[in-house]
């Protein structure tokens, strides 16, 4: 269209080479026009016009990548910024973290420093290839396992994170699970990676745009390649009734990192295409797990596998206060892990909880008479609900799980097997469901010291004392839950998205839950984060650098972080709890924790699990709930927020 306007003379040569040069720096603007206008030479020549000319020292060049999606996998392309590449994230929701910020269970790899436990590569990879079952493949799960150790080592190493305490859970043989000594696993690896990653806002080598929604990819003219995004300001209406403006972002890289779309029950969703019975099933995922990622990657052709492969986790906690929402808290498989134990209304045991979560799930779901005889749930049931019963020494070895959940009223602390049985409201006399509990937890005692059960269960930790009455018992109601989407969009193990025909999508890749194959029929509990470690990274160190710059990872600028601390006078202000108290709303929220004050007002919004845990804790003494989910060194990220000390 320029060659054939200029030989028309219809604009100058001053124009056309302003417009050549805007060609080969891939403008935006030119590119859109060309894309729909090329054709049309009369509204070429009119629509180019409203394009201004900026010169090459005033444009700025697109980002080395495009990020669609804030959790673990998106902010894992930290090593773009750390080869001093640029990168816009693009985040739907107002905060960053997706359901990455949820994870507690901990992170899987082999061996960082569990050798002393006889677990091997091989150990490992023949676990998550015995979960997918017939819809392994091989190639993925390799690279999966393979990076593992790389995974874990950098999180510790260059993110921050301590991973030091290890647990096996179900499905696996194996102490593999990595978890902080004093911290939830997805809490803390979300805070550590966010903070790392916004420590390159300052330089502008990334743009974080929140309550943004792409909607829709941009190819090339000949469609063989991905090279922008178009996007909306979700909060940037002008009115109510007017959609938010669509605005265009060019990228030679756009990478998908959206999650699933086990939250999506509207009719047609994908839910309901490949899963209709499972519509009415809560699940642990947010709102906002809608499959964006998997439309935009298949509206340009992309593959799927494994759509009807939906994870329903065995425990999701019911909250006693709000039974029937849709939404519930994960009861971490850890708490099977260090000796829980699943209790039905009869009082008794049915199944080896450390077991696959596919397996344990189906023994729960197999209560209901017509799901025991068909295999398949039906939509219009009641899902069954199951007790969580922990020993004290299970409580102890889980302490900060335990903790968090007792703090949000999901488990309850009870003293004797009386109270217990009472507790749970079996469906039996007074007097017979103490005695069919009582067998139950002697039973297991019992297969604890055969070192067996009738379900094949041969580890056992946090048996509880022999001495019944007065052990003191840990409870909470769970139920089957969705959780995970195994299925999603092609890769292959580089990240690259495949279409239908298995050929790379130039310039789209995916990793987390938008990809689909890693995990095949049932993913192993902690194989999520790292997934999205090991794919993010994998597609972080391939992207190619237009060009590098000085790193902040790399530097040591001790005058610019001494800039932010509190002055010592502010810090060392005494504050009573009767001050405090008056700053108790959204607007103006302060929170003691571990005896000083901090003004949380701004943070709030950005808190990975939402503003809502602040704000609940606005005017008071927070130690007890940060304790439940943080460790000490979060506080240090908090310094230029420091009002003073809490005095009595």
């Amino acid at each position: 269209c320029i060659s054939k306007l200029a030989s028309l003379n219809r604009i100058s040569s001053e124009r056309e080479e302003a417009l050549v040069r805007m060609a080969f720096e891939k403008d935006p603007n030119l590119l859109i026009l060309s894309k729909y206008y090329s054709r049309d030479l009369e509204k070429f020549e009119k629509f180019s016009s409203l394009i201004a000319i900026v010169t090459t020292e005033d444009r700025e060049l697109p980002p080395d990548a495009i990020v669609i999606g804030g959790g673990l996998a998106g902010s894992s392309n930290i090593d773009i910024l750390d080869r001093g590449g640029t990168v816009t994230l693009i985040e739907k929701e107002h905060v960053l973290g997706g359901n990455s910020a949820k994870a507690s269970s901990g992170i899987n790899a082999c061996c960082p420093h569990n050798n002393t436990y006889g677990d091997e590569v091989e150990s490992f990879m023949k676990d998550t290839v015995k979960s997918a079952g017939d819809a392994a493949q091989l190639s993925l799960i390799s690279t999966l396992v393979g990076n593992s150790e790389k995974a874990v080592t950098w999180l510790k190493d260059r993110v921050g994170v301590d991973l030091s305490l290890l647990a096996q859970l179900g499905g696996h043989s194996h102490k593999r699970t990595h978890r902080p000594s004093n911290g939830m696993a997805g809490a803390e690896i979300i805070f550590a990676i966010q903070k790392a990653v916004r420590k390159y806002e300052k330089s502008g080598k990334v743009k974080i745009l929140v309550d943004s929604k792409v909607t829709q990819l941009i190819t090339n003219d000949d469609d063989t390649r991905v090279i922008g995004v178009e996007y909306q300001n979700l909060k940037g209406k002008a009115s109510p009734s007017t959609p938010p403006s669509v605005q265009t972002l060019l990228s030679p890289n756009i990478i998908l990192t959206t999650g699933g779309f086990a939250a999506d029950r509207t009719p047609k969703s994908y839910l309901d295409k490949y899963r209709p019975e499972l519509m009415n099933m809560p699940a642990t995922a947010g709102e906002f797990s809608t499959g964006d990622g998997i439309s935009l990657a298949t509206s340009l052709g992309a593959g799927m596998v494994d759509m009807d492969k939906i994870q329903i986790h065995p425990t999701g906690w019911v909250d006693p206060k709000d039974p029937e929402n849709p939404n519930k808290v994960l009861a971490a498989e850890l708490m099977r892990g260090v000796g829980g134990i699943l209790i039905n209304e009869k009082g008794k045991r049915f199944c080896n909880e450390l077991g696959t979560r596919a397996y344990v799930t189906d023994m729960m779901l197999n209560h209901d008479p017509d799901y025991a005889s068909e295999g398949k749930w039906n939509v219009d049931h009641k899902i069954p609900t199951f007790s969580l019963v922990l020993s004290s020494s299970a409580a102890l070895d889980g302490q900060k799980h335990v903790n968090l959940y007792q703090h949000k009223g999901l488990l309850t602390k009870i003293e004797g097997i009386e109270a217990l049985a009472n507790w749970m409201n079996l469906t039996k006399t007074e007097e017979e469901e103490t005695k069919t509990l009582r067998q139950t937890m002697i039973q297991y005692q019992s297969s604890a010291k055969q070192g067996k059960d009738e379900w094949g269960k041969v580890s056992f930790r946090g048996v509880p004392s022999p001495d019944l009455e007065n052990e003191t018992f840990y409870v909470g109601t769970v139920t089957p839950v969705l959780h995970y989407c195994m299925g999603g969009v092609t890769i292959d193990e580089n990240g690259n998205v495949l279409n239908e025909n298995q050929e790379i999508i130039h310039g789209l890749h995916a990793a987390g839950e938008v990809s689909g194959g890693v995990h095949g029929n049932n993913r192993l509990g902690g194989n999520s984060l790292l997934e999205c470690t090991v794919y993010g990274t994998i597609i972080g160190q391939k992207i190619p650098i237009q060009s590098t710059t000085t790193s902040p990872y790399q530097s040591n600028n001790k005058d610019e972080e001494s800039l932010s601390k509190t002055p010592v006078d502010v810090m060392n202000t005494p504050i009573s709890m009767e001050e405090l108290s008056q700053h108790d709303s959204p607007e103006d929220c302060w929170v003691a924790i571990h005896g000083t004050v901090y003004d949380l007002t701004d943070f709030a919004e950005e808190h990975p699990p939402g503003a809502e845990s602040i704000h609940i804790l606005a005017g008071k003494d927070g130690t007890e709930a940060f304790q439940a989910v943080h460790n000490m060194g979060t506080l240090e990220e908090f310094e230029d927020v420091k009002k003073g000390i809490l005095v009595a």
